[in-house]
């Protein structure tokens, strides 16, 4: 690049850090977004080029935009292919360890294609997978560090996304500094790489580089560089108005025209005017290259160029306008390909381009492909969709679909199957030629929708397959057991019970895998319906079934379900589901698989054995992410439960990129729903809102309202608002109930938690002298309706487990706290309950049992209860029960906590004023019981506001409350009463 690099200081000095850090083995990923035009590519080429020249490998991968069509993997294919050509034999090491990747390079390494089974390519995408890492390792030493750039990620793929992720995953001490670049400026709300590029910014490994357009100073700077002089202010002036600072839009601008008035006053107009200085036959080339996008590999651009019927020039001839237009800075060469200087640049010429001579451009390419290029399926069907030719982009598209299933990219199986099923009627005569029918082909895209995480989309593919099935009983039977399956993952029970028994009364009675299936399918859904004894009468026909007619996968499915009911202990259950998932690994249905490694977990969790629950989370969530599955419904569920057994062991930290969707909307709501159990204990100002935001989910998934619901009644408890908290409870406990179970088990939580804040409203009523006998006959109610829960609901295993067990003994002992009770034995009970190991809860208990032990007098014993809590808080980061905590010990003189702020700082006066406050009186009639004006109580609460750090009196005496300031400043100079135990 001719223009000399200017400004940025500051990032290309962090970038040189980081792969300094690399150089020790401290490998790091750097983000990095701007808008189109800033000069993310610009900055990144020279900071190689800096790097290089101290002894680091630069290499660089780009990514393309194929519109709805992927192309898996394609820009570590390309760095790798690099790295190939400059170390051969580091690369051929690998991959004569890791045969799969020989896939990825272009090679035949791995499985014949057409010999690879489901089970096969999972193991061959885990074993590309880690073959990656390892050639990025291999092709890196401290003495040559590894800068890998992935350019354009906004473009990527969602196995190239999956991909990233796992080597970020997987970074420990290799010299390697990944940075991954995107436009911010095309990420819409929706788009797939936001979830994932704010998932990598939270690994710890991972930073952000922001690239802010020019300042004035760096735009003169630039500009001065640009036009090889200083620009006149009235110039530079207009720049910054057109350009916004975009390093892109200036350089072009200037070069445009060198004085103001040449200026033309579009962007478009610019980029046009770069182009159309060329010679026609290169302006035809330029074309034919935008409609390849912003990359082109150069053999394929001269065979397109010739079948261009446009040009067709001689070779002489493309030689000629490609040197043209790199020489005029339109193309240029990056790493043996062509490609335009910015894609914005490719944007504008294809844009300019007519409709015949798009649909000419997409024809020459479809050609050269058809020539020169094999396995180019994805491309083929991108340009046979936009010259349009159909017969050709359906034939591709099923191609395209067939590999990318193959290499288990499931999102790229469905876009691909999409356009197939879009272009069916279109070209009756191709479809008639493919090698399933319409029903099969929607069958198949359904499971991909599934395995990609889109439920929905599932659910409404595998209707349209059952319209389609035609009269054929198996083909029905088999297309409504499906349909039956997707249901399932939406949580729409009674829809799936009734489309598997619809697929029974269809299916002949004689024993087939599809009988099989629809059994096993009908035994699931009847046990979420709650007919237990149905569903496990109904799996082992099922089992045996499925044996008689060889379905190990279906046998596998049955078993699953018969060892999760409640009839069944845990050690057997687990037993049972060790077998279910062997038999499930051998089958290759990986659906199956993960709905076992799923239960498995979950029937570790609620026996209580956390350590084992944990393992089977993390175990199953690795696998999830090999088979492309991690947002398929049982993906997500493994994702809660590290999620959930991380958070019970006391890691109260932000989530690491495994442990956060990157998937729908819908499985981004669930897992922040749980992220939230974490997010209340640290504290986090916004948990709240971010638990209030995910109410538009409600209607379609019961347990996230259940965990979103709870956690923010948790959360406006803590933040002082119990009214708000128990009318909050009653909402989300009505919506679970009615839609769900009338006694589901996590009815148990809530209520609890409920209860508490009840209890904090009680208190606050007996502090203030006013009568709580309605609240404490609320609590009554709320304990009679957990307690009827605990005895009607259906847990796992026929009894009651150590979660349930210990949010029992912690609503008695909240039920207690209401009715103004210090029952030391129920908070005694609570905390035993929690030997299971729940850290956050148990430091929880042990704050509000030594409150109950101040009270009884036995302060001893208090204290000793406190300094455990309070140091368990500090160790975990759970601000507010430390500070809760503290408070307690310091209003109790139980010793070794630093004093609460607002404590002894109030006054007498201050106090009794906010004791009348919290009693509802106005400053007025605070005045006349203290025989004072009003416009000095008016001080005085002005002074207790910025003491107590509240925005208004009523969380003033929120605050004072929990921290038991109420009354008793004044009631150590005998003024007024002091309400609760004496400490």
């Amino acid at each position: 690049m001719s223009t000399p690099f200017v400004a940025r200081t500051e990032q290309v000095a962090r970038l040189a850090q980081a792969l300094d850090r690399a150089r020790t083995g401290a490998p790091t990923l750097v983000l990095l977004g701007a808008d189109a035009g800033v000069g993310k590519t610009r900055l990144l080429r020279h900071v190689g080029d800096v790097v290089a020249a101290g002894g680091a490998r630069v290499v660089t991968g780009h990514c393309v935009d194929l519109g709805e069509i992927g192309l898996p993997y394609l820009p570590f294919a390309e760095a790798l292919g690099v790295l190939r050509g400059t170390d051969p034999t580091a690369v051929a090491r690998v991959v004569e360890a890791r045969p799969a990747l020989g896939r990825l390079l272009g090679g035949t390494g791995g499985r014949a294609v057409d010999d690879t089974g489901p089970a096969d390519a999972a193991d061959e995408r885990r074993e590309l997978f880690e073959g990656v890492l390892e050639v990025l390792a291999a092709c890196a030493s401290p003495q040559h560090p590894l800068l890998l750039v992935l350019e354009d990620l906004h473009w990527a793929d969602a196995s190239s996304r999956d991909l990233l992720r796992f080597v970020v995953s997987r970074l420990s001490d290799q010299p390697l500094l990944v940075v991954a670049t995107y436009r911010t400026d095309d990420l819409h709300r929706r788009h797939p790489w936001r979830p994932v590029a704010a998932e990598l910014a939270r690994h710890p490994r991972s930073s952000h580089l922001a690239l802010a357009p020019f300042t004035d100073d760096e735009l003169r700077e630039f500009a001065a560089a640009v036009a090889g002089r200083a620009l006149p202010e009235d110039q530079l002036h207009r720049l910054r108005e057109r350009a916004e600072g975009n390093a892109y839009f200036t350089e072009e601008l200037i070069e445009a025209g060198a004085d103001a008035d040449a200026l033309p006053w579009s962007l478009a107009d610019v980029l046009r005017t770069r182009v159309e200085r060329l010679d026609a036959a290169t302006v035809r080339l330029v074309q034919l290259a935008s409609a390849a996008g912003r990359r082109v590999d150069e053999p394929l651009l001269r065979a397109a160029a010739q079948a261009d019927p446009g040009a067709a020039p001689a070779a002489g001839a493309v030689d000629a306008a490609l040197r043209e237009a790199v020489t005029q800075h339109v193309l240029v060469v990056e790493d043996g390909r062509i490609a335009f200087r910015h894609a914005l640049l490719a944007e504008a010429v294809y844009a300019d381009l007519l409709p015949g001579e798009a649909a000419a451009a997409h024809r020459a390419f479809l050609a050269a492909l058809d020539a020169t290029a094999r396995g180019a399926a994805a491309q083929r069907a991108a340009h046979a969709l936009r010259v349009p030719d159909l017969p050709v982009a359906l034939g591709a598209s099923w191609e395209a679909a067939v590999q990318a299933a193959r290499v288990l990219a499931p999102a790229e199986e469905l876009r691909h199957l999409e356009v197939v099923l879009r272009l069916w009627d279109a070209v009756p005569e191709v479809a008639a030629g493919l090698p399933a029918s319409r029903a099969t082909a929607l069958r198949t895209a359904a499971s991909a929708a599934s395995r990609a995480g889109e439920s929905e989309r599932a659910v409404q593919l595998a209707r349209a397959a059952v319209a389609e099935a035609g009269d054929d009983p198996l083909t029905r039977g088999g297309a409504r057991t499906d349909l039956a399956r997707h249901l399932l993952g939406t949580e729409s029970i009674d829809a799936a019970l009734a489309e598997a028994t619809a697929a029974l009364g269809e299916l002949p009675d004689a024993p087939s895998r599809e009988r099989a299936w629809a059994l096993a399918t009908f035994a699931r859904a009847a046990l979420n319906a709650g007919r237990e004894d149905e569903a496990t009468e109904t799996a082992a026909r099922a089992a045996q079934v499925a044996r008689e007619v060889g379905d190990v996968a279906a046998e596998s499915d049955a078993l699953t379900t018969a060892a999760v009911g409640e009839q069944i202990d845990h050690e057997r259950s687990a037993q049972l589901l060790t077998e279910a998932l062997a038999r499930a690994v051998a089958s290759g249905d990986h659906t199956t698989e993960l709905r076992t490694r799923y239960n498995l977990t979950a029937t570790a969790y609620y026996a209580g054995d956390l350590v084992r629950a944990a393992h089977k989370a993390d175990v199953g969530h690795r696998r999830a992410v090999e088979l492309g599955m991690a947002w398929a419904p049982h993906g997500v569920d493994l994702q809660m439960f590290r999620l959930l057994v991380r958070y019970v062991g006391g890691d109260l930290a932000p989530p690491a990129p495994d442990d956060v969707a990157g998937g729908r909307g819908e499985v981004r709501a669930f897992l922040t729903s749980v992220e939230l159990y974490a997010a209340v204990a640290r504290g986090d100002g916004d948990a709240v809102e971010r638990a209030l935001a995910l109410e538009p989910w409600w209607p379609r998934d019961p347990l996230l309202t259940q965990l979103a619901g709870g956690n923010a009644v948790d959360a406006l408890t803590w933040r002082g608002e119990p009214a708000r908290a128990v009318a909050y409870a009653d909402r989300v406990d009505t919506h679970v109930r009615s839609v769900w179970s009338p006694e589901y088990l996590g009815g148990i939580w809530l209520g609890a938690l409920a209860l508490a804040a009840v209890a904090d409203l009680a208190d606050a009523r007996r502090a203030a002298g006013q009568d709580d006998a309605d609240l404490v006959a609320d609590a009554d109610a709320r304990l009679a309706r957990v307690v009827r829960t605990a005895d009607e609901g259906r847990p796992r295993g026929g009894t009651l487990g150590p979660e349930g067990r210990a949010w029992l003994a912690r609503a008695h002992a909240e039920h207690a706290r209401a009715a103004g009770r210090a029952d030391v034995e129920a908070w005694r009970a609570a905390l035993a309950e929690l030997a299971y190991g729940h850290r956050y809860e148990t430091a929880r208990v042990r704050w509000r049992l030594a409150e109950a032990l101040v009270a009884r007098g036995d302060r001893g014993a208090a204290a000793t209860e406190a300094q455990a809590a309070l140091a368990e808080a500090h160790a975990m980061g759970a601000a507010p029960l430390a500070e809760a905590v503290a408070d307690l010990v310091r209003r109790a003189r139980l010793g070794g906590a630093p004093a609460a702020p607002g404590g002894d700082v109030l006054t007498a006066r201050e106090s009794e004023v906010l004791t009348l406050v919290a009693q509802g009186l106005s400053n007025r009639q605070v005045g006349e019981r203290l025989f004072i004006s009003g416009k000095t109580v008016s001080v005085h609460v002005s002074n207790v506001l910025a003491k107590l750090g509240a925005s208004g009196r009523t969380e003033a005496v929120a605050i004072a409350h929990r921290r038991g300031l109420l009354g008793t400043a004044a009631a150590r100079e005998g003024r007024v009463s002091a309400t609760g135990p004496t400490v």
